[in-house]
């Protein structure tokens, strides 16, 4: 049997998309996603969740390191 558009139109009623739920980092101010540890400081609820620092530091040791061993094949 049809279905009138009224009908279906009522159902799609809640289809509709929310956006996401952000609020603000209380330490950097960044937006952060509810319930998660915030990417920019590594903070969840006041205290240090993940050592921001500890990262960045072993991104620039591979980063030069890759630098080094460019020159190296370079200079063969």
């Amino acid at each position: 049997m049809r279905h009138t558009r009224a009908h279906r139109d009522n159902r799609r009623a809640h289809h509709a998309l929310t956006g996401a739920g952000l609020t603000v980092c209380p330490n950097c101010g960044a937006k952060v996603l509810q319930h998660r540890v915030c990417e920019n400081c590594g903070q969840y609820k006041g205290r240090v969740v993940v050592d921001m620092h500890a990262g960045l530091a072993k991104k620039e040791a591979k980063k030069k390191a890759r630098t080094a061993e460019a020159e190296k094949t370079e200079a063969k």
